[in-house]
């Protein structure tokens, strides 16, 4: 039962994953445009860094929803992409098309019949809906719920570190990681998507984050230090592309945790957009505590 709870888990902190890029906003203008970003000149921006990157995080941990679409990859656990509408202005909530391209995750998830799932994500708990080839071994069900609570008590520190990340991860988590990092720089204005933004970055050493200059109390800045070493990681580095509405655009966060080498690319857009999700029925829903007290699914309990 171990094994299976650790994979359990695991497909878990996949989800997670994509939010962090769980963690989800937008930018003025379409989302259109190409998919290669390009410079376009000097820096317009007339902030210093730290101002600027404050005001962003204020402006888009206020925007309260946004599209985002984004690519994870995360050792030989996994590698995902994930798009859809977030929102988090009273608990997460929105629904996710996730596909799992590689990893040991995706070779869990072919056997199940199918790489790629919905998720809905609701204030208390997710929702994932698997193939058929799952619900034929799950009594015909085809949604798992993973409830927050259950994650924590079962994955131990592991499931604190994902319960906490899906009931308070938003897009500016990023920012606040590059404000606390004491190492920000501005690298100039470029084009991402069509759209001119300002771009960020800097290096997060999680022995030393600094709360001089950031904004941050010190509370955050504990809460930030917790999930990162709960996550296994040491330092990372953060890129953040801000537009001219001081809204998070796009951001990519390189690292190495303990399942190995980690990276995230996400691009948010179209902020307010209307992001819901309703509880699937319960008669076509089995919880996961449930499934791994009782079952023994193919795959090793996916």
């Amino acid at each position: 039962m171990k094994s299976t709870t650790v994979r359990r888990v695991g497909l878990a902190a996949a989800v997670v994953t994509a939010l962090s890029g769980t963690a989800a906003c937008g930018f003025s203008g379409s989302s259109g445009g190409g998919k290669d970003d390009r410079a376009s000149g000097p820096g317009t921006a007339r902030l210093s860094p730290v101002a600027a990157l404050r005001s962003a995080e204020r402006s888009t941990g206020g925007a309260d929803s946004a599209e985002v679409e984004s690519t994870t990859t995360m050792g030989s656990l996994m590698s995902m992409k994930a798009d859809g509408a977030l929102g988090w202005a009273d608990g997460l909530t929105g629904d996710l098309t996730i596909t799992y391209t590689g990893g040991s995750v995706a070779d869990t998830m072919r056997r199940l019949g199918t790489t790629s799932m919905e998720a809905r994500y609701l204030p208390d708990a997710y929702y994932a809906r698997m193939g058929d080839r799952f619900a034929r071994q799950a009594g015909g069900r085809h949604w798992i719920r993973y409830g927050y609570a259950d994650l924590a008590a079962l994955g131990g520190s592991s499931g604190a570190y994902l319960k906490d990340q899906m009931q308070n991860t938003t897009p500016n988590q990023s920012v606040k990681l590059l404000l606390a990092s004491g190492d920000v720089r501005k690298v100039g204005t470029e084009k991402v998507r069509g759209v001119e933004a300002t771009h960020y970055s800097g290096t997060v050493d999680v022995a030393d984050l600094a709360g001089k200059n950031s904004g941050l109390s010190a509370g955050q800045l504990a809460g930030l230090r917790r999930q990162l070493t709960q996550a296994g990681v040491s330092t990372e580095t953060v890129d953040i592309w801000i537009d001219g509405r001081d809204l998070l655009v796009k951001k990519i966060e390189k690292g190495r945790m303990s399942a190995g080498e980690y990276s995230q690319t996400a691009y948010y857009s179209h902020y307010g957009v209307k992001a819901s999700a309703a509880e699937p029925p319960a008669g076509d829903t089995e919880d996961f505590r449930k499934l791994l007290k009782n079952r023994n699914l193919t795959g090793g309990g996916s």
